[in-house]
């Protein structure tokens, strides 16, 4: 009896071991099985997400397509479509600016060369309808013709000179002269047009002569220019218009001050702008092309210079720019 217990026991023993071991023998086998299926079910998405990836980059423009697609990740290929889109809303913003800005040009430009064409149509109908006979309306209406086919020439030619300057066909003649004698010079020729005007013009300069070193016939242009503008916007009775030039280190400051009614702040940015004009109703029915600031912005420009701008509305308005100083 006491050898049948004892086999008995073992036995017991024997098959507590057995189950154990059968258990662990399970719970091993399904962390390999997950482990396995780990590993297999990363390289699948592996493979799968670099081919979508691949895919993707595909239609990616040439700017920000990766070089490596093979070593780009889903946060990666993200942050590239990121960038895409804001470039994009960057482009369509830009173009929607283009648009508007070619929207008002046209309507400027058809509005500037409308006013005189339409002043040429009446003075003709009206002179081949009788008014030729009568030699006093026939020579007063053919001197209106001539002054608006001046004007129409002066906005086309304004037009070509600016077109050649904006593609970078401008060439410059550079000399040394005195600035200080140029300015005499101009203001000597626009001072019948200040009388009209009742305005006063002066030159204020510590030397005599400030010698340059710039293309002459280009910064007589822009003088005459600003001072003309100047001259023309003065409508104050003791009006003054000072050109101030100082000299710097190796520059010579050129100020154009005026004291008439100045600018209002918001309009500022754009008075370079071709054809833009601050108040233009009555400035179209008057003078000038409204190209006359943009072709002074290109001039300076290719003298690697800027044109800066200085206004209080009903004060004054003051443009400056810089030349190089001549020995």
């Amino acid at each position: 009896m006491i050898f049948v217990a004892l086999a008995f026991n073992l036995s017991q023993e024997q098959l507590t071991v057995n189950r154990s071991r059968f258990y662990y023998g399970m719970a091993f086998s399904v962390v390999i099985m997950v482990i396995v299926n780990y590993f297999v079910l990363q390289f699948l998405f592996g493979y799968y997400g670099k081919k979508q990836i691949k895919r993707i980059s595909t239609i990616l423009p040439h700017g920000i397509r990766p070089d490596d697609e093979s070593n780009m990740s889903f946060t990666q290929l993200g942050e590239k479509v990121s960038e895409l889109s804001q470039k994009n809303a960057s482009e369509i913003d830009t173009m929607k600016g283009m648009e508007k800005y070619r929207k008002e040009y046209i309507g400027n430009v058809s509005h500037e060369l409308k006013t005189p064409l339409f002043s040429i149509q009446g003075y003709v109908e009206t002179l081949m309808e009788g008014g030729v006979e009568n030699l006093a309306i026939r020579d007063k209406y053919l001197e209106r013709i001539d002054k608006s086919v001046e004007r129409l020439l002066d906005i086309v030619k304004d037009l070509d000179m600016l077109n050649q300057y904006e593609y970078g066909e401008i060439t410059l003649t550079l000399t040394r002269f005195d600035i200080n004698a140029l300015i005499r010079e101009i203001m000597d020729m626009l001072d019948l047009d200040a009388e009209r005007k009742n305005a006063k013009l002066q030159l204020q300069s510590p030397q005599q002569m400030m010698f340059v070193n710039a293309d002459k016939q280009k910064i007589a242009q822009v003088l005459i220019n600003l001072i003309s503008n100047a001259v023309y916007y003065s409508n104050r009775e003791n009006a003054q218009i000072t050109v101030k030039t100082s000299p710097l280190r190796s520059q010579v400051l050129v100020e154009v001050t005026d004291n008439g009614m100045g600018i209002k702040k918001e309009f500022l940015p754009r008075i370079f702008e071709r054809f833009y004009r601050v108040e233009s109703s009555r400035n179209r029915r008057e003078g000038g092309s409204g190209l006359g600031l943009a072709i002074v912005k290109h001039i300076l420009e290719a003298h690697n210079e800027s044109i800066t701008v200085h206004s209080v509305y009903l004060e004054g308005t003051t443009f400056s720019f810089m030349l190089e100083k001549a020995v």
